[in-house]
């Protein structure tokens, strides 16, 4: 990447814990994209970002926008459970951007323990949640190991006859303002 002679590095977690220090050395500056909990996290990333960027009014911009979409969704009633589910048998629960995209499109997270955690297949076998929200399934890349739970029948079954919202993988790969589309997919009428 040295060879390239770049003015800024912008980065996220990738490039390993080192990569920070070893772009310091370098002599090249760094403007570090935060990991992103919640949507406060996300809006924080757009200001931090745009200043970085040198262009901190396109930054208030996207931040207001994203805030009028929210404030749009959130005039909508709502309520109905939604289980996040991905090929590799993940869900989320309270503490995650996943969460707060649940809550903020007017749904309650069926996973209630927080953090990242397998899909309850035990639950699932008496409790079903009211939508499915599906994260990654547009990438397919073979990461639905032989393991996964997301294989089980029990899993599989929530892909089908039920409320299935197929959220692509550039909404929720990392905490943006694209969250906002997987938002207002999950918010859309007849989604609740």
């Amino acid at each position: 990447m040295l060879v390239l002679k770049p003015d800024l590095v912008v980065r996220s977690y990738g490039g390993g814990p080192t990569a920070a220090a070893f772009f310091a050395r370098a002599g090249v500056p760094v403007l570090q994209v935060e990991w992103a909990s919640d949507l406060n996290d996300v809006v924080g990333n757009i200001e931090r970002v745009a200043e970085g960027l040198g262009v901190p009014g396109r930054g208030a911009e996207l931040a207001a926008e994203m805030e009028a979409r929210l404030a749009a969704i959130a005039a909508a009633p709502g309520g109905a459970r939604a289980l996040y589910m991905t090929p590799a048998g993940v869900t989320a629960g309270p503490g995650t951007l996943i969460h707060d995209i649940l809550a903020a499109a007017g749904l309650r997270n069926f996973q209630q323990a927080p953090g990242w955690h397998p899909i309850p297949l035990e639950r699932l076998a008496y409790a079903q949640p009211d939508l499915v929200a599906a994260g990654f399934f547009d990438a397919m890349t073979g990461f639905t190991g032989a393991w996964s739970s997301a294989r089980h029948p029990v899993a599989r079954r929530q892909l089908g006859g039920r409320d299935v919202v197929f959220l692509e993988g550039a909404w929720i790969a990392c905490g943006g303002w694209f969250v906002m589309d997987a938002v207002e997919a999950l918010a859309r009428p007849g989604r609740r």
